[in-house]
């Protein structure tokens, strides 16, 4: 079922609200490094905690959770209640990050550390956005207009090519003119359209199917436990750690383990929501502590959404296919021997949308889609041009002026956009690519993560400390990869019980857990044997060297309602956790 012409004009009045807004905020921005990278530092809590919520919402959830869910159930929602992660951002982060006034986050572990590991978390940052970000978001916009507009051919291009193309070009346009901004206002926008066309997924899924009852008839309890699905088959507790595979059980499994969903996911998460300049940029441009930190408090409580409107509908798309009710879903997800085809599930979301949707709600939800494709590409590309132009062009060039610190910052984007249409021919091709990039942010979070949280909370860390344990965890993280890419990409194999096959058949969750222990222990024993650092120079940005108006001006910026706020999301996230594990 294509699109329709209403749902042509739905889609074309968003593109025509994205484009105004992107305007209107160019007619107001001032020519200055500061308004164009972080929208002048005045982003009000509501326009943080949307604009870190659409940035977020990209292809992973699209393809990659709403696929999880066909396949697995509600097993990947651990990744989406770990909202909490924004409550450690908003109230132990955030106070350090805006006191210290800084344009990026390696830029403040200049402050803490050593310009060195600055420019060595810039350059990791921009080479794992252009291998992971970019990339996925490309495949995800693919893969969107390839379902629901398949017919669609110009010029010798099809679907796939025509949307990658169009959703870049848009979102580099609008990235490019309005910066920060523009991209947070169109955020906004951008969450709202998403957030109504996801819930009528959901609404018209379970209208299609019976409702609620229905779907936890057909897919029985097991798809609705948070664990089981991670567990091994036959065996009863839900706490084993891992599948019967072999002699290497306890490490090996064709799916994620629950000790590794545990203990790793966390470490992951709080790389990602408290230290990644993709997301914390959204916090740096508020003026001042509260706002950052109500923000991240709003934007916790949009994170548990995308359990109900993405992994959700991906389970109802499973159960229109199982009980037949949706003959045309069911030829795309089972085979010729009514086993279900675990790649096909990627397109679970945008077969629900091209199945159960009537004219008119079609369009508004194809809108949400492109919104969130769109909000999380323009994201990427506004934290790669502030990287690049406040780590390392204003290093060189210390002396030029704020007009040319943007327009740099403008021709970072435009290279990024370039970048990201040069990607698409090698993510059309690459086989497995889409699931082997998701695993590269396990590899690249534990060093991160040390560094940023004990540089805060241990203030005898060092420079040498920090750098030694940036240059080992990435190091580890790199023999991974050149480890992994071979039988990933290229379906090559090394021979059992080898060191090379253990590596590469080892979980990715325990691999990074490793890292992240190794990472602490070189950082602490290597401070320790080198002197400490000046504590006058790090004021302000440990809890060691606080001062008593740094700790008044941090009781001043919250009061009993952010607190309350901060409680009852966490009550939620443990009553999510109860419901899906009963």
């Amino acid at each position: 079922m294509n699109l329709e012409t209403i749902d042509w004009i739905a889609v074309g009045a968003y593109f025509a609200l994205i484009l105004g807004i992107a305007w209107w905020v160019i007619l107001r921005n001032k020519d200055t490094a500061d308004d164009y990278f972080l929208a002048g530092r005045n982003l009000a809590w509501w326009v943080v905690g949307a604009s870190i919520f659409a940035s977020n919402i990209g292809s992973e959830h699209l393809v990659g959770l709403a696929g999880s869910g066909c396949t697995d159930g509600v097993a990947m929602a651990h990744y989406e209640l770990h909202a909490w992660c924004l409550l450690i951002l908003g109230w132990v982060m955030v106070p350090f990050y805006m006191r210290s006034r800084v344009f990026t986050m390696p830029e403040f572990l200049e402050r803490r550390f050593s310009p060195t590991a600055r420019w060595v978390l810039s350059l990791i940052s921009l080479v794992a956005y252009v291998l992971t970000k970019i990339a996925v978001g490309i495949f995800a916009g693919g893969i969107v207009f390839s379902v629901l507009m398949p017919d669609i051919n110009f010029m010798g291009l099809d679907s796939f090519w025509i949307g990658s193309i169009l959703v870049i070009i848009l979102t580099g346009v609008y990235t490019i003119l309005g910066g920060l901004r523009a991209v947070a206002y169109n955020d906004v926008i951008q969450t709202v359209i998403l957030v109504v066309g996801s819930i009528l997924v959901t609404i018209f899924g379970l209208r299609a199917l019976g409702g609620w009852g229905q779907l936890r008839e057909i897919l029985g309890s097991d798809m609705f436990n948070l664990w089981k699905p991670l567990v091994p088959e036959g065996v009863e507790s839900t706490w084993a750690p891992v599948k019967e595979t072999g002699k290497m059980a306890w490490y090996f499994n064709d799916n994620y383990p629950w000790l590794g969903m545990l203990f790793c996911a966390p470490i992951i998460g709080l790389w990602y929501w408290c230290t990644d300049q993709y997301i914390v940029q959204r916090v740096l441009g508020a003026p001042d502590e509260r706002e950052a930190r109500r923000g991240s408090i709003c934007s916790g409580f949009l994170k548990l959404l995308p359990v109900f409107i993405f992994i959700i509908p991906g389970m109802i798309c499973f159960a229109l296919a199982q009980s037949s009710k949706a003959p045309a879903i069911r030829e795309v997800l089972f085979d010729s021997n009514g086993q279900v085809v675990r790649e096909h599930c990627q397109q679970a979301f945008p077969l629900l949308v091209r199945t159960v949707l009537p004219t008119g709600i079609r369009g508004i939800v194809v809108a949400g889609l492109l919104a969130a494709l769109m909000s999380s590409l323009a994201g990427c590309f506004n934290a790669s041009s502030t990287l690049f132009t406040m780590d390392f062009y204003s290093k060189f060039r210390p002396k030029v002026s704020q007009h040319h610190l943007v327009w740099v910052g403008r021709v970072a984007t435009a290279i990024m956009v370039l970048i990201g249409l040069l990607w698409i021919p090698v993510i059309r091709g690459g086989k497995g690519l889409y699931d082997y990039l998701q695993t590269v942010q396990g590899y690249l979070a534990p060093p991160i993560f040390v560094v940023f949280f004990l540089g805060v909370f241990m203030k005898r860390l060092n420079s040498k400390g920090c750098l030694s344990a940036l240059i080992v965890g990435f190091g580890m993280g790199l023999l991974r990869l050149a480890i992994d890419t071979p039988v990933k990409l290229l379906g090559r194999s090394y021979p059992e019980g080898s060191f090379l096959w253990i590596m590469n058949n080892m979980f990715f969750q325990y691999y990074s857990l490793l890292i992240f222990i190794v990472c602490i222990i070189v950082m602490v024993i290597v401070s320790y044997l080198t002197d400490p650092p000046s504590y006058e120079k790090i004021k302000g940005l440990t809890y060691g060297t606080l001062t008593a108006e740094d700790r008044e001006k941090s009781r001043a910026s919250w009061n009993y309602r952010d607190v309350v706020l901060s409680v009852l999301l966490l009550a939620v996230i443990v009553a999510a956790y109860l419901y899906f594990t009963g």
